[in-house]
Parts: structure tokens; sequence; C-alpha cells
């Protein structure tokens, strides 16, 4: 069990009592240049966000079994579809057209089957720390006051999504303390995919707040390093099938 456990539960209990919305009685106005510059953008984000977490609840029931952890994560879920909802209200009013496919999302969500709940939060991980970057950039990219506050909203959220996962992935990771280095490179090099997924996508944007594909991937980094940078907890995540160090 995570020590703060309880902590994260009330957080995320509250929130979802108390829904976020769009701002009301600031001007939503979009040029249309600037439209036809994070149209395409937001709505790739928007799509990316729409993710029920399927694998990653039922994963993180294997793995931690039934309690505060997985209701934890639900909640995280339910607020990261509440940000399609959000996004997708915005794009609906300046009739930005959703999208239903994107080759990114296609392969963000083929990688989070791809293993167990360690695999599963560490595709979200890096996702989330690149969307905090790229959420910073669309503030400044844009003129629009409306969106420039739901990008300040959706960042205050994820920097409290991404600092949970990085608790539990730590967490994850101090059950085998002999594998830390490799789990750390692997996820330092699925940033670093994430991110030169997404400056391919999103560079006009991120050039528009003034980002090179160096001072992005720069930004990426530190947000990984921040949140992932410092030494493993002393207690682990309790097994739900322990093995016997033979086993193992």
């Amino acid at each position: 069990m995570l020590d703060d456990i309880a902590i994260w539960l009330n957080h995320f209990e509250n929130h979802a009592t108390h829904p976020r919305s769009l701002p009301q009685g600031t001007d939503a106005s979009l040029a249309g240049r600037e439209r036809s510059l994070i149209a395409a953008s937001i709505a790739t984000f928007q799509l990316g966000e729409c993710s029920q977490g399927r694998h990653l609840l039922a994963a993180a029931r294997t793995a931690a079994g039934p309690g505060p952890v997985v209701r934890v994560l639900e909640l995280l879920v339910a607020e990261e579809r509440r940000h399609a909802e959000l996004l997708g209200q915005f794009m609906d009013d300046h009739a930005i057209p959703r999208r239903r496919r994107h080759w990114s999302n296609s392969v963000f969500r083929a990688l989070r089957r791809l293993g167990g709940l360690q695999g599963a939060l560490s595709v979200l991980l890096s996702a989330e720390l690149v969307g905090i970057v790229y959420y910073r950039a669309l503030e400044c990219a844009t003129g629009c006051a409306q969106l420039r506050v739901l990008a300040r909203m959706l960042v205050a959220d994820e920097l409290v999504h991404v600092a949970f996962e990085a608790e539990l992935l730590r967490a994850l990771w101090a059950r085998r303390p002999a594998l830390t280095l490799a789990a750390c490179c692997l996820q330092r090099l699925l940033l670093g995919g994430t991110a030169l997924a997404v400056w391919a996508s999103h560079r006009r944007v991120l050039r528009c707040a003034g980002h090179s594909a160096r001072t992005f991937l720069r930004a990426c980094v530190e947000q990984y390093t921040f949140q992932l940078g410092r030494p493993l907890p002393r207690t682990a995540l309790p097994d739900p099938h322990p093995l016997s160090a033979r086993q193992r």
C-alpha cells in the first residue's frame, strides 16, 4: 500500500464531486488564422484523452488487488475523460471537427496493452509528462483567453496525475530493486519516443510557443527528472501474488 493513499483518494474523490467546467465570463473568441494553427493539434489531444483505461484498470486489479489504489486509478481515468469533454466542448463551440483516429493514439493504445500495470503506467506517465509541456505551449500559442485558462486547468490536473502515477510506478519498481536501472532506462526511452511523436504531430503549435525540437525534449526530460529522479521508497507496493525467491 502507498503510505499516503488516503490523501490521494480524498483528492480525487473531491475532484469527482466538483468537476471542472469551461471558464465562463472569459473571452472565447478565436481568430481564423489561430483556429487553423491549433485545430488539428487539439483534436488529436482530445482523442488521446478519451481512453476508457480498461487495460490499466484490469492490470491494477491484478497487481494491487481490490482497494484504494484501483479506486484512485478509476477516478483518475474519469478525470482524463472529463478533460476530453472539456476540449470537445471547446472544439464544438468553435466548429473544430473531432478526430476518430490518429496514428499516435493507435500506437499508444497498442503499447499500453503490451505489459501489466507497470507497462501501462509507464506509457500513461510518459504521455502525461509530455502533455504537461504541450498544454503549457498551447497556452503560450493561443490568444484565446478561454483556451488559455482551460490549458492551465488541464496542466494543474495533469501535474497531480503524474505525481500519483510516478509514486505508484516507483513503488512497483521497489518490488524488484535489481531491475530498477533497466526500468528507468526503458522509461527514459519511452519518454523520448513519446516526445518525438508529439513533436512530429504538433510542431506548428510548439514552434509558435517558442520551442525547437531540442528545447521541447529538454522540457519533457525535466518533467521526468522532477517526478522520477528521486530514490525509491523504502516500502514497495505489496505483491498480491508473492513468489518465492527461487520462482523469481
